[in-house]
């Protein structure tokens, strides 16, 4: 059996393929290329006003990269109502290795020193795949999605990739496109080179600003 590398991980991401295991106790790991692809177009997040004024307030401490290992741990443990999840061991262990290259990253929320939110994903070029989020408050998951699209926004991003759509993910402005729109704009966003590391000075500003793509 060949061994499953960081290496062929970014390949299969700048092909349009991801990994998948069918719940956390499976040990294989399946290449998933769906019909239609969920993105989040980043000129459209849906900020609502009761959303605004929680950024305003700066209900959560917002950080990056700061605990990215618990982060993948919390999308990948069961909570009510989600019993299972496709993240097993070894996607935890591969995209680790890719935060250590430098090419994952993590949004984080947290309540005084709880991780109370936050979310993970791949960085390549222009394009951001993310991968998973998490919430343990009101809104948590919704505030590191406010900040991921800042931040890429003000990176030069081109792409936010959220590989399905869910109702939560709807809520924030996902939508489905097909594959050949999907492979289409993955093809242009590989070829900007993005900056993650960014700081935007001023969240609300850069959700606002409109990049005109």
């Amino acid at each position: 059996m060949i061994s499953i590398t960081p290496e062929i991980v970014v390949r299969a991401y700048a092909s349009g393929v991801f990994p998948m295991a069918k719940s956390h106790d499976d040990p294989r790991l399946y290449w998933i290329d769906p019909e239609n692809r969920g993105i989040l177009p980043l000129d459209g997040l849906h900020v609502s006003r009761s959303m605004r004024k929680v950024l305003r307030r700066g209900l959560y401490d917002v950080s990056i990269d700061r605990a990215f290992v618990e982060v993948i741990k919390q999308c990948a443990a069961p909570v009510p109502g989600r019993e299972e999840t496709w993240i097993n061991p070894e996607i935890e262990q591969l995209f680790t290795d890719l935060f250590d290259l430098g090419l994952a990253h993590s949004v984080e929320c947290w309540d005084g020193d709880q991780l109370v939110g936050g979310l993970y994903g791949l960085a390549l070029g222009g394009a951001f795949f993310g991968e998973s989020m998490f919430s343990r408050r009101d809104n948590a998951s919704k505030v590191a999605a406010c900040h991921l699209v800042a931040r890429l926004k003000k990176g030069g991003f081109r792409l936010l990739d959220t590989q399905f759509t869910t109702k939560h993910l709807c809520s924030l402005g996902a939508l489905e496109i097909p594959r050949y729109d999907y492979q289409r704009r993955l093809s242009e966003a590989l070829k900007v080179h993005g900056n993650f590391l960014v700081e935007p000075p001023d969240v609300l500003a850069e959700l606002d600003h409109k990049v005109g793509w």
